[in-house]
């Protein structure tokens, strides 16, 4: 029997030596980025944008794999089943990392147990955004023609049950309107067929809506933002504009499978961190309308964890299904 306990003791220590050895080396190979969604949205600009300077920083490709499906919960429950050695991440936002709980009754994944918080990447507000034909020059005349015409208007929804379509429940059961909601399988298709005018209004992140909004193929009437925000401080609030309180937003985050190693968590949210702090990347958000909120990987896990119970509470109090 003492035989057996001194072979098992060993075991388990030869086993805590690979795996303190395989994360000090680390990284041996490329790294795989998974994004949860199609080319084009949010979550795509932002690995794509940090992909050259980690890649300089670990002298490992940063490899971006688009995996999209069910509002992005085919890519992180793919993340979440993955081997948890450093070599295969998440950077999603707040739809996989922290509403799905609560839309989708069976998500074969849980982000909280999971999925090992990394670093948070940017926070981006919403923008209401209209299609230049529609005769609204403010979120209050937006609610009227809505009121005057209940379900005439499209509503573009980048996920069932993401961010931005949450973000239109809330303001819809604030305002006493309808419209009707447009499924899209992410927000780059949502914001073409909104450019193409097939939907006339969205909540949509900052990131991947302002360029549109510059280029005056949609036209801004609010930002969800708490108080004007920096990078646009000419576009009135919601909460300013007969919305008090109103507050949403899209955020991302980079995310591993629960029980990566420490070390290599922490390695990963060094460099994230100076790739972000540079003055290229600062000077690329800011311009895109986002912003950078550095937090350590524990912050950034309490954050997740805040942000599912406030999600919660909203679908349970709007009463809104997800099928």
């Amino acid at each position: 029997m003492k035989r057996l306990l001194n072979r098992v003791v060993m075991a388990v220590a030869s086993l805590a030596f690979a795996c303190v050895a395989s994360a000090q080396s680390w990284p041996a190979k490329p790294i795989k980025v998974i994004v949860p969604y199609p080319p084009g949205g949010t979550s795509d600009i932002l690995a794509r944008s940090l992909g050259p300077g980690i890649t300089a920083a670990l002298g490992q490709p940063w490899i971006v794999e688009n995996k999209p499906g069910a509002t992005g919960n085919v890519g992180a429950d793919f993340v979440a089943k993955s081997p948890a050695d450093g070599y295969t991440l998440l950077l999603a936002d707040i739809g996989s990392l922290a509403i799905a709980p609560s839309v989708v009754p069976t998500l074969a994944y849980d982000p909280v147990r999971d999925l090992a918080p990394v670093v948070m990447v940017a926070y981006s507000p919403h923008l209401l955004v209209v299609h230049p034909s529609v005769p609204a020059k403010d979120a209050k005349e937006l609610v009227a023609l809505a009121k005057s015409k209940p379900d005439a208007l499209n509503f573009a929804v980048s996920g069932i049950g993401g961010a931005n379509h949450l973000a239109g429940i809330d303001f819809a059961q604030r305002a006493g309107i309808k419209w009707t909601y447009i499924p899209y399988k992410g927000g780059s298709q949502a914001l073409t067929d909104m450019v193409g005018g097939q939907a006339q209004v969205m909540f949509n992140g900052m990131l991947a809506t302002y360029p549109f909004v510059k280029d005056a193929k949609l036209k801004v009437l609010a930002i969800s933002s708490a108080g004007r925000f920096a990078a646009a401080p000419e576009i009135p609030t919601v909460a300013e504009s007969g919305m008090p309180g109103f507050e949403t937003g899209s955020w991302q985050g980079i995310v591993a499978p629960a029980g990566t190693p420490p070390e290599i968590v922490r390695k990963l949210h060094a460099t994230v961190t100076a790739v972000l702090s540079t003055e290229e990347m600062k000077q690329r958000l800011d311009k895109a309308g986002a912003e950078l909120r550095p937090q350590s990987s524990e912050q950034f896990g309490a954050f997740i964890r805040e942000e599912k119970s406030r999600w919660a509470k909203v679908v349970k109090e709007s009463g809104a299904k997800f099928e």
